[in-house]
């Protein structure tokens, strides 16, 4: 199953009249608190000059693959043309939630690639999809307001070393960001926005070719090394097993079709020891929970925010949660929020006004992170309570 989600003004905006870091309401419950609701994505805030309210705002999907020309240009969109227009395709709300973000990501499944070249191979046909989309999707996702691309993924490699180099190219031809793939270069990625702010990226699988999710130590030394050249980092992980019966986090390495899948509760709360500030996972196809621990974000999958024609879309494959997080410039979430989008048709995404993805998220997350005390409004607004700086939470 598959869940839609669904970024940019560029430079640094501000929040007025509030305190830095972590901002609160209180509640009739004096024990509790909840962060403060980000601004209007439809609308910049005009910025005071003081830097030290200064805050960076992230906007992240799951699953991006908009068409595939493989097996068949069938499967091809054929609104997605080069030189169409975004807004004949997906809805204008949308495009203003991604469009809003400084930081915009999303992982890219599967390659960006006109060539034919030799695909990965399959043994099981069944099991096995390759998916190649044209190269000036590389554009949409620019227009879209994609900033930063993870690659680590079981897709990357579906046209082997000519698609993966087709898709760096053509990011680097639409000034989007990228990382995952275990090769010089390719590893990690550095986004420096208008402010001077840095973000550092980083993304990991359990996938020939890409940083190993698997490999804790490893991991935690590039984090470790990037939160120590960047401001903000942010790490994708590509890991748990897929489909509507793997909703939840099960706090154990995960196997599936034989494949260890990354134990992504271990992985996730490693990296954030290791100085991520963000952790954004997708893979298993569906929305999983949300967790806020030492006051950075997890979201452990986003699931599928646009995938075309060769996709489950019923059910929870359908839904798009999209994470849209306000945080200070060393890293500590300051507000979050979930918009919630799904997949229409053959799967283009939209916003959803009955909020489908936001009931679920907010319903794995009671159910599988209880002791995180996190509370969701009915516009997305994700409450956090306060905790002291020890705690782990």
């Amino acid at each position: 199953m598959i869940y839609p989600a669904g970024g940019k003004f560029c430079g640094r905006w501000v929040v007025l009249g509030l305190v830095p870091l972590l901002t609160v309401i209180v509640r009739p419950d004096p024990g509790r608190a909840q962060v403060r609701p980000p601004p209007t994505p439809y609308a910049a805030v005009e910025p005071t000059g003081d830097d030290s309210l200064a805050t960076i705002r992230i906007v992240a999907v799951g699953d991006i693959m908009m068409g595939t020309s493989y097996p068949s240009a069938d499967y091809l969109n054929t609104d997605l043309a080069p030189g169409a227009d975004l807004g004949g395709v997906v809805d204008a709300a949308l495009l203003a939630v991604l469009r809003s973000g400084d930081v915009v990501f999303g992982n890219q499944e599967g390659v960006l690639f006109d060539g034919e070249g030799e695909t990965k191979n399959c043994r099981n046909p069944d099991l096995c999809y390759a998916f190649r989309s044209p190269e000036h999707y590389g554009g949409f996702l620019r227009d879209m307001g994609f900033t930063l691309v993870s690659l680590a993924n079981n897709h990357s490699g579906d046209f082997r070393e000519a698609g993966r180099a087709a898709t760096m190219a053509a990011l680097e031809r639409n000034g989007i960001a990228f990382a995952g793939l275990d090769q010089p270069g390719a590893r990690t990625a550095r986004l420096v926005l208008d402010d001077g702010t840095v973000v550092g990226m980083t993304a990991f699988s359990p996938n020939k070719g890409t940083l190993s999710i698997n490999g804790l130590e490893r991991a935690s030394a590039i984090v470790r090394r990037l939160s120590a050249e960047t401001d903000i980092v942010v790490v994708s992980f590509h890991g748990g097993a897929e489909g509507a019966d793997h909703t939840h986090v099960p706090r154990q390495m995960e196997v599936f079709h034989g494949e260890k899948r990354g134990d992504v509760f271990a992985f996730a709360h490693a990296m954030v020891e290791a100085g991520a500030d963000v952790v954004l996972g997708h893979g298993p196809h569906v929305p999983r929970a949300v967790e806020v621990y030492r006051g950075r974000f997890i979201a452990y999958s986003l699931g599928n925010f646009w995938t075309y024609g060769r996709f489950n879309l019923r059910g929870p494959n359908g839904l798009a949660p999209i994470v849209d997080l306000e945080v200070s410039r060393e890293g500590r979430l300051v507000a979050a929020r979930l918009h919630s989008a799904r997949q229409q048709g053959l799967g283009v995404p939209a916003l959803d006004p009955d909020r489908r993805a936001l009931e679920l998220v907010a319903e794995l997350t009671r159910t599988d992170f209880p002791e995180s005390g996190l509370d969701f409004l009915e516009d997305g607004t994700i409450q956090v309570p306060v905790v002291g700086e020890g705690s782990a939470r």
